[in-house]
């Protein structure tokens, strides 16, 4: 547990699925009590959205729900899972569009189709001043094409999951809008994340967990959590040589701003 003075937000995470049917409420109480402030909901699907409404909907001040059509979930019908998700923008309030992007590493088939589907996503942030939360896997110069085509100076938001070189931080950094995700990567055991990341302003960060996926070390190999963000939020710290509470007030507060929440709609109580 750390100090009830220190705030921290999971800006990527999906505690919403099933792998958390069996005991999602003894997991948001883990997290809460670890100082887990709110958790941001990235949508996949048409099949996803009913789980993310109702979750936040239990924990209003807690969890904060995205919408959008994850790029490996582009298929031949992707013109109705558009209009499906498309449909639900206008039905409650969403902080931000997402999970959104382009991913060439699992298959190539449909680029072009995840091209038109990303391009499109990007409109319906600037038409409703929402921020982005980007997936790019193998597909980061796509992604930035992309984000010129629609206008780049009218986008916000973060490229979630980095795990890039300095030469992608380097084209992301242009993006003066944007920040960058950072999860368990940062822990693992000879990665070039830790060098890359002291080369990057603390206030382009956020921190995230990405649950159930790669969760940090010694949680490696594990179901993660968002509670597990605590051991990103250490490792953090050592690469830029601050105190967990430094980390944690850049990072909540970059999050505030993006997302658009004020710290009233939190639940700050001290546990």
């Amino acid at each position: 547990m750390i100090s009830g003075q220190m705030k921290i937000i999971d800006t990527h995470t999906h505690i919403y699925s099933k792998e958390f049917d069996g005991d999602r409420p003894a997991i948001i109480n883990a997290a809460k009590k670890a100082g887990i402030k709110a958790v941001l909901l990235p949508n996949e699907d048409s099949g996803s959205i009913e789980s993310i409404n109702r979750l936040c909907d239990e924990e209003p001040d807690f969890a904060f729900p995205m919408t959008g059509l994850h790029p490996t979930s582009v298929k031949k019908d992707y013109v109705k899972e558009m209009q499906l998700i498309e449909k639900t923008l206008a039905k409650r309030r969403y902080y931000a569009i997402g999970e959104i992007g382009i991913d060439l590493y699992w298959d190539k088939t449909y680029l072009k189709e995840q091209k038109t589907v990303f391009e499109e996503q990007l409109r319906w942030s600037i038409d409703l001043q929402l921020p982005v939360a980007i997936h790019t896997r193998e597909s980061l110069d796509e992604a930035l094409d992309c984000i010129y085509n629609v206008g780049a100076d009218r986008l916000k938001g973060v490229f979630h999951c980095f795990g890039g070189t300095i030469d992608e931080w380097n084209k992301i950094s242009e993006l003066s809008s944007f920040y960058i995700g950072i999860g368990g990567i940062i822990t693992f055991k000879n990665n070039t994340l830790a060098e890359i990341l002291e080369q990057i302003p603390v206030e382009r960060i956020l921190l995230e967990t990405d649950a159930p996926y790669l969760a940090p070390v010694p949680y490696r190999g594990k179901r993660n959590e968002p509670a597990y963000i605590i051991k990103t939020a250490e490792r953090v710290a050592e690469c830029y040589k601050m105190t967990m509470e430094e980390i944690a007030k850049y990072t909540f507060q970059s999050a505030l701003a993006l997302f658009n929440i004020t710290s009233n709609c939190i639940d700050d109580e001290v546990f």
